[in-house]
C-alpha cells in the first residue's frame, strides 16, 4: 500500500516528468521542414524526433528518480521493475496533429499497479494546461488558472456533445455502431486525441468515442476522468485499461444510454 510519502514522490516525479516533455515537444512544433517516419506499412502512422526525444527525457528522470519502477513507453517498449509499479508513457498522443501544427495533442503520463492506473496527467504544453487526476485529486492548471474538474451531471443523449479522434471510427463494425450514435446526440465533433478526454474531465463535453488504442493512449486518460466524476470503459462495459474500444462518459447515465447504441 502506499504511504502519502509515497503519493508525494509519485506527484513530484510527475511534474517533472511533464516539464521535461514540455522543453523537449515544444523544441520542434511548428519548426519548418520537421519530418516524420510511419510505423506501419499499411497507413501513415507517423513518429517525429520530438516523440523519441520525450520519451528520452522522461526515461532519463524515471532511471534517477524511480528506478524501481517499471516503464511502458510508446516509443521504446517496456522496461522492468520491481516494485509493482509501471509508469506509461505517451510522449506524443496526436502525432498527427503536432505535425499539422494544431494545438490539440498531448503528452500522456500515468502509474499503474496491478489493478491499473491509479494517477495520470493530461498535458498539453503548447496552451500550458495541465490535467491531473488520482489520489484524492482532479484538478486543471492553466493560463486561467487553477480549478476542480467535474465532469458534467445527467442530461438526455439528445443534448450530448460527443467527440471522437477520427470518423472512420475502427473497423467496418466498430463504425457501423459508432454511426448508430452519431444521429442521437445534439453535436459531434472531431480531432481531439488526448484533449478531448481533458474537455470530459472538465466538464465541456459528455462522451467520447473511439477505437483500436493502445495502453498507452489511454491510462492517464481513465485516471483523470475517473478522479473528475467520470467512467472509462470498453463498449461493453468492461475494463478499457488496455486499449482497444472505448467509450468514456461523464456519469453512468449517459455511459449506459451510449452503450445501448453501440451494442444494438
Amino acid at each position: 500500500m502506499l504511504t502519502q510519502i509515497d503519493i508525494v514522490e509519485i506527484r513530484a516525479t510527475a511534474a517533472e516528468l511533464a516539464d521535461a516533455a514540455r522543453v523537449a515537444t515544444l523544441a520542434h512544433f511548428r519548426t519548418p521542414g520537421l519530418l516524420a517516419d510511419t510505423k506501419e506499412t499499411t497507413h501513415f502512422d507517423p513518429v517525429t524526433v520530438a516523440d523519441r526525444a520525450c520519451e528520452t527525457v522522461m526515461r532519463a528522470i524515471l532511471a534517477r528518480r524511480r528506478p524501481q519502477d517499471s516503464i511502458l513507453g510508446e516509443e521504446f517498449g517496456p522496461t522492468t521493475g520491481t516494485s509493482g509499479l509501471t509508469w506509461v508513457l505517451d510522449p506524443i498522443d496526436g502525432t498527427r496533429g503536432y505535425l499539422s501544427g494544431t494545438p490539440t495533442w498531448g503528452v500522456l503520463i500515468s502509474i499503474a499497479d496491478a489493478t491499473g492506473p491509479i494517477y495520470g496527467l493530461i498535458d498539453q504544453p503548447y496552451i500550458q494546461e495541465r490535467f491531473e487526476g488520482g489520489f484524492g485529486t482532479a484538478m486543471v492548471n492553466g493560463p486561467m488558472g487553477q480549478s476542480t474538474l467535474k465532469c458534467r451531471a445527467p442530461r438526455p443523449l439528445s443534448q450530448a456533445i460527443m467527440l471522437s479522434t477520427f470518423p472512420e471510427v475502427g473497423t467496418p463494425d466498430e463504425y457501423a455502431a459508432f454511426r448508430r450514435v452519431v444521429p442521437n446526440v445534439r453535436l459531434v465533433r472531431y480531432g481531439m486525441d488526448c484533449y478531448g478526454y481533458a474537455l470530459l474531465a472538465a466538464g465541456q463535453v459528455d462522451l467520447l468515442i473511439e477505437a483500436g488504442l493502445q495502453t498507452y493512449d489511454v491510462q492517464a486518460p481513465i485516471a483523470v476522468i475517473e478522479a473528475a466524476g467520470g467512467i472509462v470503459t470498453n463498449w461493453q462495459g468492461g475494463s478499457a485499461q488496455n486499449g482497444g474500444q472505448v467509450l468514456a462518459a461523464a456519469n453512468p447515465d449517459i455511459h449506459a444510454a451510449a452503450m445501448a447504441l453501440l451494442n444494438s
